[in-house]
């Protein structure tokens, strides 16, 4: 978000906290993400990548990183969390309090999309549901967890859901009905799930309404900036509008462009002759020649470009799992 991938707030939130080590489950994307991340020290952090052959729930990672846990206390980010405030104050709840399991809770709206916790009074977990019809709270989980060692006999002790998985909500409530104590922490500051374009660019937006005005690149007499406006070095605006927050990477062109609020332009991306505002572009993307593009994510290596006006009919070049709209 703002040119920067969430898996890299998730590293610096962890780096706060003064946490040095940190294991990184990788399945199929493993590659990617090394080359992302390398060994962790642009984050000040240590990185071992832990390989998992499948997907099998949360509490399977656990059980895939024991031999790197060890018997030390941890705690578990899910990469696609984000959270803008971090995670310092609640570890360091963890660290003074110590309870065998903490966890992060929200209010939402709906809360039979997620894991769903019930509390006490004091903030004790009681209870603990995936997904429920009926919820008991509107509590949800964040994907935050911290534990002690007691989490590997939970993990030992719970046999896969309905759906094949080992789950986290299913180990929490293996401890609660052990007796341990599970704790946890309202967040009251902004949070989001990155499961979908949608809150994709929500979060850009969160992001980009911190924007300090910077301008580093070339910008001729002929271009406007209005407002909170980055323009990394390398990168050059050449008769285009610029109305922030807007942000710019290194090494991308705009010309003869509009660029509108809440947009990030990613390094060495070519926006031309072409009205773009809140939305991604991804490295390396090019869009020429387009009227107007609004609440789109633009991948990388991507181009967009006009469409012949005959014959009349759409040609789509999709990836997976993509999706598209497209009026009639």
């Amino acid at each position: 978000m703002a040119n920067k991938p969430i898996l890299y707030y998730v590293l610096e939130g962890i780096a706060e906290t003064g946490i040095e080590d940190v294991g990184i489950i990788v399945g199929e994307t493993a590659g990617e993400i090394r080359g992302a991340v390398g060994d962790g020290s642009r984050f000040g952090v240590d990185v071992t990548y832990i390989p998992q052959e499948k997907p099998l729930g949360l509490a399977h990672a656990v059980l895939t990183a024991r031999d790197w846990l060890g018997d030390d206390d941890f705690v578990m980010y899910l990469g696609d969390n984000f959270l803008l405030s971090g995670i310092t104050e609640q570890t360091e709840l963890f660290r003074a309090t110590r309870p065998d399991a903490q966890i992060m809770l929200t209010h939402v709206p709906d809360p039979t999309a997620f894991g769903v916790a019930e509390t006490d009074a004091a903030g004790r977990v009681i209870g603990l549901e995936e997904k429920p019809e009926f919820p008991k709270s509107d509590l949800a989980l964040v994907g935050v967890y911290f534990f002690t060692p007691a989490v590997h006999e939970a993990v030992d002790s719970v046999r896969p859901s309905d759906r094949g998985e080992l789950e986290i909500t299913d180990t929490l409530q293996w401890l609660i009905d052990q007796g341990r104590r599970v704790e946890s922490s309202i967040v009251t500051d902004y949070w989001k799930d990155t499961g979908n374009a949608t809150d994709m660019l929500e979060v850009n937006r969160s992001v980009l309404d911190r924007l300090v005005h910077r301008v580093e690149g070339a910008v001729d007499e002929e271009s406007e900036l209005v407002g909170r406006v980055v323009v990394e070095p390398g990168a050059s605006v050449v008769r285009s509008r610029i109305v922030g927050p807007v942000i710019i990477g290194n090494g991308a062109c705009v010309e003869g462009s509009y660029v509108g609020p809440y947009t990030s332009v990613a390094d060495d991306c070519s926006v031309v002759d072409s009205e773009i505002e809140y939305s991604i572009v991804l490295p390396n993307a090019t869009i020429a020649g387009v009227g107007r593009i609004e609440a789109s994510v633009i991948g990388r290596s991507v181009e967009v470009t006009p469409a012949p006006r005959t014959p009349q009919a759409h040609r789509l070049i999709l990836g997976d799992h993509s999706k598209v709209q497209i009026r009639a």
